[in-house]
């Protein structure tokens, strides 16, 4: 039996999720085409079984909202599934030519080094609101991850010349590399710093 490769292109048998906290939460079995359409939309914690790629497809499309304002859609926002595809494809063809590497495998570990692993919630004690540190369920720091690499590659994106799969790429990259520049890395040590603060 042939070996299934993602988008027909890439070999994803020899890539490892390092992080034993998201073992069961990235799903590394590649499709040829990514693509659902929804049909488990309704059953819990199915999306973890859903080809991580996929995931990341789903969140290019919607990529949600950034303190609490809705994001401003534009040619490469729309909702539309078909777009969404064709900017991931493309960001990972440009994430091989820049490393050399299999672009799902840095797409993986860039994953795993921007997934926040505390956070912060308010409680309300007489009357006063307090922040107090809390961990961050699996399942949600990629949910997390995910959305500030979306969002983060769209603000780049938005009211300047370079393209979304462009900026998506360079964002996976700068997450691979742990690098400031990455929306998501910078975002993950500012949840990281306040949690510690609220200990």
């Amino acid at each position: 039996m042939a070996n299934i490769e993602a988008f027909n292109r890439w070999d994803c048998s020899a890539i490892k999720v390092e992080d034993p906290g998201l073992q069961r939460y990235i799903n590394i079995k590649p499709v040829i085409v990514p693509k659902t359409g929804a049909r488990y939309a309704g059953n819990r914690f199915h999306k973890s079984k859903l080809f991580i790629v996929e995931r990341l497809i789903n969140r290019v499309m919607v990529p949600g909202h950034k303190g609490k304002k809705h994001k401003i859609s534009s040619g490469s926002c729309t909702g539309k599934s078909t777009t969404a595809y064709d900017i991931v494809e493309k960001a990972f063809k440009i994430i091989e030519k820049k490393t050399n590497k299999n672009p799902i495998e840095v797409f993986v570990k860039a994953l795993e080094n921007a997934a926040p692993r505390e956070e912060i919630v308010a409680i309300e004690y007489g009357g006063a609101r307090y922040p107090k540190a809390v961990e961050c369920a699996p399942q949600r720091r990629i949910d997390t991850a995910l959305k500030m690499m979306t969002q983060g590659a769209y603000q780049k994106t938005f009211s300047s010349k370079k393209k979304a799969e462009s900026c998506l790429a360079d964002e996976i990259i700068a997450a691979y590399q742990l690098s400031h520049t990455s929306n998501a890395i910078a975002k993950k040590l500012e949840l990281e710093r306040q949690a510690d603060a609220s200990k």
